[in-house]
């Protein structure tokens, strides 16, 4: 589906409809009137097949306690290998509310207070958030940066695991907030690393679907045939891929059944949520018939990233490779001091983006901006940004 066809036909008003994104913006700004292009979900409207599906639910009128369809793991199931040779198998396979709650109840299932969780940073900050919440030690190994190119440092991630002792890494494919689609050698190598030193590695799979200038994406449970998928566990929901993140489904995938067993058991002590009836609903349908509205949403990111590159051409600024995500990272620090950054981007350009500092180290002077927009959005926000930009004094 063509971007022009796709945002007449999905494009949706979210402002007073009590969206964080748009309604939610005086606790991190102080201000709701920003043109918002910060938190990770969209302005369009779900497939008309998950709509459908919904609405023929609903009808139904009963919300008792609810087992997923059979169809459900088969409709995920098809739309992972088909798309990317993913194999899964039914008895691998989860349910949660959110990749971040799964985070968080894999670190509590499979490591002890004061054991030492691995990240890459800058990285997604529930990442941080959650492994010191659960009195774990953050270690932190910091990608390497080339231009706007970013790389892992296997070598030191290996020294940290050693002297550390790292028991877990957490890992984020494609990686937010710097655009990275791995390659499946860069996945190779970190995963006989992690073998090696006993790392067992969570990776958080929830971008892959949004392929934006990377042609592959490879699965930790397909690097090298599914040769390292005894060490790992792969977390994915349709939530991104599909704007559902309010319907609260998401999948955990768990190869090993030793550690399917400890997360089973550690889920039952909990009574945690595994999953909802509707997102089920919705996702199945999506899977099953979402795959032009996709097509479409992509599109339209591609264009959005292409006003954006084109519009900051002649500013210093420094714009990201976007291999996969639709959240854009950008070096504002050779124009705008990081110190000002905060108030330059809330007071003077009037925009909410998420500050690459929450993001960790080497994030502080960046901005992550949200491109799963309509382009009538993105041209404002360029229109915004290099106004503020213009005028723009130490």
């Amino acid at each position: 589906m063509k971007a022009k066809d796709f945002v007449e036909r999905f494009a949706v008003e979210r402002k007073n409809t009590h969206a964080v994104k748009w309604d939610g913006m005086v606790e991190k700004f102080g201000n709701n009137d920003l043109l918002p292009m910060w938190v990770a979900d969209t302005e369009f409207k779900v497939p008309p097949a998950a709509t459908t599906a919904l609405e023929q639910r609903i009808q139904h009128g009963a919300y008792g306690y609810s087992i997923p369809s059979d169809g459900y793991f088969e409709a995920y199931a098809n739309w992972q290998r088909k798309r990317y040779g993913t194999e899964l198998h039914p008895e691998w396979f989860r349910f949660g509310g959110s990749v971040v709650e799964s985070i968080s109840t894999l670190v509590q299932t499979l490591t002890m207070p004061g054991d030492a969780v691995m990240v890459m940073e800058p990285v997604y900050y529930p990442f941080m958030n959650v492994v010191e919440k659960n009195n774990r030690q953050l270690v932190v190994s910091e990608l390497q940066r080339n231009g706007m190119h970013y790389t892992m440092d296997p070598i030191a991630m290996q020294h940290e695991m050693n002297i550390r002792n790292v028991k877990l890494l957490l890992l984020c494919s494609p990686h937010n907030p710097v655009g990275r689609v791995w390659r499946e050698e860069e996945l190779t190598q970190l995963l006989d690393i992690c073998r090696m030193q006993n790392v067992i590695v969570v990776a958080d799979e929830i971008h892959h679907d949004l392929l934006v200038e990377a042609d592959k994406f490879t699965s930790v449970l397909s690097v090298q045939d599914g040769f390292y998928r005894d060490n790992v566990v792969m977390l994915d929901s349709p939530s991104k891929t599909f704007n559902m993140a309010a319907l609260q489904n998401s999948h955990v995938v768990i190869p090993n059944p030793q550690l399917r067993e400890r997360y089973d058991a550690y889920v039952d002590q909990l009574h945690a949520s595994k999953g909802s009836l509707l997102g089920q609903v919705a996702a199945q349908a999506a899977y099953e018939d979402g795959a032009d509205w996709l097509d479409g949403l992509l599109n339209t990111i591609r264009e959005n990233y292409a006003t954006v590159k084109d519009e900051l051409a002649d500013y210093r600024v420094r714009v990201g490779e976007l291999e996969g995500t639709y959240l854009l990272w950008i070096d504002m620090r050779p124009t705008v001091d990081p110190v000002n950054l905060e108030r330059f981007m809330i007071r003077q350009a009037q925009i909410a983006v998420d500050f690459g500092k929450w993001f960790g180290v080497g994030g502080d002077g960046f901005i992550r901006m949200n491109l799963a927009t309509t382009p009538a959005n993105v041209k404002r926000a360029m229109k915004q940004l290099t106004a503020a930009l213009d005028t723009y004094e130490e």
